[in-house]
Formats: structure tokens, C-alpha cells, sequence
């Protein structure tokens, strides 16, 4: 069954409003008529299973039958922080991640960084990344849209990461996997923070600011990966170690 976006403002009385696109392609494209039973979720974790009551040009009405929570969703808060890139190479970062689970993505400028975008190309930006990542989230089943932080330096990272249990800069110069970095510990790691770099990679100093500030460094192997190869082999490597890829044991 296709899934909808609906605000979860609009989902507070008797008759629930879907607007926008969606409402859209419902009525146009689809061609759904009064009666017929959709999915919609909120991007906040939930879902709903809903009846079409009446349809507009630019909105359609419904009455939620049930509500329930996503099951999709990570058992592990992930965040992935990525030196800027060139070109579009970041809008398809930021589909891929929001697929993979991720639960917040920040974008920085490193040393090695080339594009240094303005104030008013950052906002556009970061519009156009939200909605990718909102439609990416119907695609691939999830409840909750990947949250996108603002722009900020390499040093501002440090104290994003602040809260995380583990902190993990993935360095090609580095030659242990992560396996290897963790100590033994039997401490549950529930919010992890992920630093990739630039296409030039981090500088030694930047690495050794990072250490500074709690962070292990690990390698994602002997090839020497594009940033935007490395960004989605960390997370899934993550998501397999720490989320809801791997095979857990009972």
C-alpha cells in the first residue's frame, strides 16, 4: 500500500488533511476516490491507517481508523557529520542515508573542503535536501524524516558530537577497522557519531583535534574510497555492527 506524508498537526481532529503533492497524487495521478483506505505517516514515528472522506484539487480529507508506531526504525541513534562535497554529490548522500537509517546528518566545512558555499546557496541547500529526504522516506518505509543541521566548521562538530557514546572519525590513513579501535567494553553504544571527510581527506591536525576531543579513528579497509563511497559504507558498517542490519544474537 502506498504511503502518504501528512503534517501531524493536520491529524489532531475528527477529519485529518493531507495537502500538497501528495493530495495531489492521490486525486490525479493515482485517482483514489472516496472510500478507499490509505497509509499516511507524520515523519515523527508514526503511522496511520486512514479512509478517504472527500478530495480537492489540493486536498484530501480523511478519517484515521488506527494510528501506530513505525517498526522501521533504527534501535540506534546515528549521526553522520560530512565535509562538504563537490557538485550534487550531497543530495544523493543525503537519499542514500535517509534509506540506510540514519538519524541526523550535518554537513561541515573541513580544511580539505573545496565547495564553500554562501549563506543564501546553504539555505537553498538545505530546503532541497529536506525535501529529498522526505521523499526518500516514503520510498524506503521509514517513520521518522532524517533530521538536516545546519552548516557549520570542523571544530563546531565537536560539540554536536558531545552527547554520543561513540565517536568514530573514519580516516584513510588510519590502518585498524573498527573492531579493532573499540576496546572491550560492555557498554551498549545507543548514539553514535560517524565524521567523514573531504575528497583531499581530513589533515593530520584536523585528526589530531578529533582524538582531542574523544574521537577513535578506524579504517574502512585498504582501498581508498570516494567520500561519498565512504559516507555509505561507514553507516551501513554501523548500522551492521551497532543498528538493524546485522543478524543479533538472542
Amino acid at each position: 500500500m502506498r504511503r502518504f506524508f501528512i503534517k501531524q498537526s493536520e491529524t489532531a481532529g475528527p477529519i485529518s488533511v493531507v495537502r500538497g503533492t501528495d493530495a495531489r497524487h492521490i486525486k490525479k495521478v493515482l485517482r483514489l476516490k472516496q472510500g478507499d483506505i490509505i497509509t499516511l505517516f507524520d515523519g515523527a514515528g508514526n503511522e496511520y491507517e486512514a479512509r478517504i472522506i472527500s478530495l480537492s484539487p489540493s486536498s484530501v480529507n480523511v478519517s484515521i481508523i488506527r494510528t501506530f508506531p513505525s517498526t522501521t526504525e533504527s534501535p540506534v541513534q546515528i549521526i553522520v557529520a560530512q565535509a562538504f562535497l563537490k557538485q550534487r554529490k550531497m543530495d544523493n548522500l543525503v537519499r542514500q542515508l535517509t534509506e540506510l537509517g540514519i538519524t541526523k546528518w550535518v554537513p561541515f566545512i573541513s580544511k580539505r573542503s573545496v565547495p564553500r558555499p554562501d549563506n543564501k546557496r546553504l539555505a537553498d541547500r538545505i530546503n532541497r535536501w529536506k525535501k529529498i529526504s522526505k521523499e526518500a522516506l516514503k520510498q524506503c518505509n521509514r517513520g521518522r524524516i532524517m533530521e538536516i543541521g545546519p552548516t557549520v566548521s570542523f571544530e563546531d562538530t565537536f560539540n554536536i558530537s558531545r552527547q554520543s557514546s561513540l565517536k568514530i572519525a573514519f580516516w584513510e590513513n588510519e590502518s585498524k577497522p573498527i573492531n579493532l579501535a573499540l576496546s572491550r567494553s560492555d557498554r551498549p553504544f545507543n548514539n553514535i557519531f560517524i565524521m567523514i571527510g573531504p575528497e583531499g581527506g581530513f589533515t593530520s591536525q584536523e585528526i589530531e583535534k578529533a582524538k582531542a576531543c574523544g574521537f577513535i579513528t578506524a579504517t574502512l579497509g585498504p582501498r581508498i574510497l570516494r567520500a561519498e563511497t565512504a559516507a555509505i559504507a561507514a553507516s551501513v558498517l554501523i548500522q551492521y555492527l551497532f543498528g538493524d542490519i546485522g543478524i543479533k544474537n538472542s
